[in-house]
C-alpha cells in the first residue's frame, strides 16, 4: 500500500488509511462490532458506568481518525442500532440522538484528519465538542432532557469529562500507531 497520497505535485504522507479493501473493512468491523455490542456490553455485565466510560465513543473516533469522515460517519451510524439490536441499549429515545451523535463524531474525527490534515488530538478534541453540542441540541428540540436542562447537563455530561479528556490523550498516539502499522504491511 502506497504511503503517501498525491495532492497536485506535492506527495504528503498520508494520514488515514483507504477506507476499501478487504483489510480495511475487516479492521472497519471488528471497530465497529466493538463499538456497537462489545465495549457497552462489556461495561454493562461489569456494572461500569456508561455515561463515565462513553464505551461506544472511542472506536467510531478511532474509525474517522484511522480511516476518514465516510468511515467514521458510517460506523458511528451504524454502532448505535447495533448495539440496540443486540443487547436493547441504548433506550429507544436515547437511540435517535446518539446514532447522529455517534455519526458526528466519527465523521468530524476523519474530516478534520483526512480533509483538513489536523493533528490526530485537535480533530478527536474538536470532533468531541461537535458532537456533544450536537446531541445536546437534540435532546432540547425532542425534550428528551424530561424537564429542565441544567440537572440533566449535570447527569449526561459531567460524568463523561474525564473519558473525553482520555480520548484526546490516546486516540491520537493509537491512531498513528494503526496507520503507520497498516501502511508498511
Amino acid at each position: 500500500m502506497d504511503p503517501v497520497a498525491s495532492v497536485g505535485r506535492v506527495a504528503r504522507p498520508r494520514l488515514t488509511l483507504p477506507g476499501l479493501g478487504v483489510r480495511a473493512l475487516s479492521a472497519q468491523g471488528l471497530l465497529l462490532a466493538a463499538a456497537g455490542f462489545l465495549l457497552p456490553a462489556a461495561a454493562h455485565a461489569t456494572g461500569l458506568p456508561v455515561r463515565v466510560l462513553l464505551p461506544m465513543h472511542w472506536p467510531v473516533i478511532l474509525v474517522g481518525l484511522c480511516y476518514g469522515w465516510r468511515s467514521g460517519a458510517l460506523a458511528g451510524f451504524a454502532a448505535p442500532g447495533l448495539s440496540f439490536v443486540l443487547s436493547g441499549m441504548p433506550y429507544p429515545p436515547m437511540l435517535p440522538p446518539m446514532t447522529l451523535e455517534l455519526a458526528a463524531y466519527g465523521f468530524l474525527a476523519g474530516f478534520f484528519r483526512e480533509r483538513l490534515r489536523w493533528s490526530a488530538a485537535w480533530a478527536t478534541a474538536l470532533a468531541l465538542a461537535g458532537g456533544r453540542l450536537l446531541f445536546l441540541a437534540l435532546v432540547v428540540v425532542t425534550g428528551a432532557t424530561g424537564g429542565a436542562l441544567a440537572p440533566y447537563l449535570k447527569a449526561a455530561m459531567l460524568p463523561g469529562l474525564a473519558a473525553g479528556l482520555a480520548q484526546v490523550l490516546l486516540l491520537p498516539s493509537i491512531a498513528r500507531w494503526w496507520v503507520a502499522r497498516e501502511s508498511r504491511e
